[in-house]
C-alpha cells in the first residue's frame, strides 16, 4: 500500500466550505520530539472573513490573527481561553481571512503516546484521559493535546515539516453532516460545522 501522502498548497487555496468538506478522512500528523501520532479527521468547523463575528478576523488584521491572512496551507494554532492550544488549516487565497478548526480525530497511530499526553495532564489539573480511546481526539484542545500540538506549529506548512495533513492510501466512507458550529458565543448561526455522521470521536451532543 502506497505512503500517505501530504495535501499541496492547492488543496487549501479554494473555497473554505470545499476545504472543510474535503477534510473529512484526510490524517493530520504531528512527529514531535517525543514521538508521532496521527489520526483521521471526523470533525471540522470553517471560520470565513471579517464579516464572521465568530472569526479571528472580525477584530481586523491583528498580530495574533495575522496567519489567518495567508498564504493558504499554513496553521494556524492559537491559545483559547487561556486553555487549549488549537489548531486550524488556514484557507481562500494570499490576503483572505480565513481557516477550518479541526475539531476531532480517530486515532490511528501513536496511540499510546496519545494515552501519555492526555493522562500526564492530570497532575496540572487537567481531568486527564480516563475514556476510550475514541475519546482521545474527541474536541480541538483534546487532539492537540494527545498529538503534542502547540504554538511551536504555528504559521507552520502543513504540506512539510513535523506538523502535515495527508490523503490517507484509503479513505473511509461514511456519511457527512453540517451543522451549527458548537462552542462559540457569536455566529452560532451558520451552519459551517461538517461531521462523521455517528462516528464515536466527534465532539458535541449526538445529531
Amino acid at each position: 500500500m502506497p505512503p500517505a501522502r501530504p495535501l499541496p498548497p492547492s488543496f487549501y487555496a479554494r473555497p473554505t466550505l470545499q476545504v472543510a468538506a474535503d477534510l473529512i478522512g484526510m490524517r493530520l500528523r504531528h512527529e514531535a520530539p517525543d514521538g508521532t501520532a496521527a489520526g483521521v479527521i471526523v470533525e471540522v468547523e470553517a471560520y470565513i472573513g471579517e464579516d464572521d463575528p465568530a472569526c479571528h478576523a472580525a477584530a481586523g488584521p491583528t498580530a495574533r490573527n495575522a496567519p489567518l491572512y495567508g498564504p493558504p496551507g499554513l496553521a494556524y494554532v492559537y491559545f483559547n481561553y487561556g486553555m487549549h492550544w488549537l489548531v486550524n488549516a488556514v484557507t481562500e487565497s494570499d490576503g483572505a481571512p480565513a481557516a477550518v478548526l479541526i475539531r476531532a480525530l480517530e486515532p490511528v497511530e501513536g496511540i499510546d503516546l496519545m494515552r501519555a499526553r492526555r493522562a500526564s495532564r492530570r497532575a496540572s489539573g487537567d481531568i486527564g484521559f480516563a475514556g476510550t480511546d475514541a475519546d482521545l481526539c474527541r474536541g480541538p484542545g483534546n487532539l492537540t493535546r494527545a498529538l503534542g500540538i502547540t504554538g511551536t506549529e504555528n504559521r507552520q506548512p502543513l504540506w512539510e515539516g513535523p506538523l502535515r495533513i495527508e490523503r490517507p492510501a484509503r479513505r473511509p466512507s461514511r456519511p457527512v453532516a453540517w451543522s451549527p458550529r458548537i462552542g462559540i458565543r457569536v455566529g452560532q448561526d451558520r451552519p459551517w460545522r461538517a461531521y462523521v455522521v455517528g462516528h464515536p470521536a466527534v465532539s458535541g451532543r449526538p445529531r
